[in-house]
This record gives C-alpha cells, structure tokens and sequence, in this order.
C-alpha cells in the first residue's frame, strides 16, 4: 500500500460539505484511513490552512473546529508528527480565545518545557506557565 500525502481541500470538502459528491468520497477515504486500510501523512500546514479556512472563510465556531479536527487526529491511518501538541493547542485555541498559531506555539513551548517567549502579543500574558518577555530596547 503507497503512503499518499492528504491535502487540505480533502478536509474542507468533508467539514463544510460544500460539496456533497466529492464530500462523499473525502468520507469514504477517510472511513478507510480509520480501519488501517490506507496509511496518508499530511502536514503542518494543511492542519493550520484547515483551520484558518473553516475560521475565516466558513466561519465555523471554534468548538465545532477542534471536534473535527481532535476527531481527524484520532484517524489510525493518520500520520502527522506531533499530534498530541495539535490537541493541546485547539484546546488552547477555545478556551483563551488566542489565534490557533499562538496556540500552536504555546503549546510546543509547553510540550518543550520552554517558560518564556520573545514577543509583543499580549495574547500570551493570559497563558499559564508562559511569560512573555520583550526585547530591549
């Protein structure tokens, strides 16, 4: 079985359904990445283009991303390094209200034990464990 790379626009059809037919078919794929029966490796960037589309283009709740995605994650045929960090940041991403690459990093940071962050957004200021330091003048 060829390992084959999963693309974003697979996951935008099966989340919006914007387009039943080829919805259909992204289920059907995915059900077979569920059971084992196909092995696909995606990236970084087509979880944070998905999510960025769902946010900004489809306007779909924040709730309604990180079940979709937690549930795409869980996928057995799924390869995608670091997943875990990916589960932690959505739930960084709902419940502190912060964009989901501020999320990502915070949790990399946290998955890394790293307790300080370089940076002017103030969105970290709300984030437990981690302080936000900027650079001198």
């Amino acid at each position: 079985m060829p390992l084959r790379f999963l693309d974003t626009n697979i996951l935008i059809r099966l989340l919006t359904r914007d387009d039943e037919e080829k919805a259909n078919r992204a289920l059907t794929l995915l059900l077979r990445v569920e059971q084992g029966q196909e092995i696909v490796e995606t990236s970084s960037m087509v979880i944070f283009e998905t999510i960025f589309l769902l946010e900004k283009s489809y306007r779909t709740a924040r709730t309604k991303i990180r079940e979709d995605m937690n549930d795409l994650l869980a996928l057995r045929g799924l390869r995608l390094a670091n997943k875990r960090i990916y589960n932690d940041a959505l739930d960084l991403y709902v419940d502190k209200k912060i964009s989901f690459v501020d999320a990502y990093n915070a949790a990399f940071m946290q998955s890394r034990r790293i307790r300080e962050i370089y940076s002017w957004d103030r969105d970290f200021d709300r984030l437990a464990g981690i302080k936000r330091v900027e650079p001198a003048a």
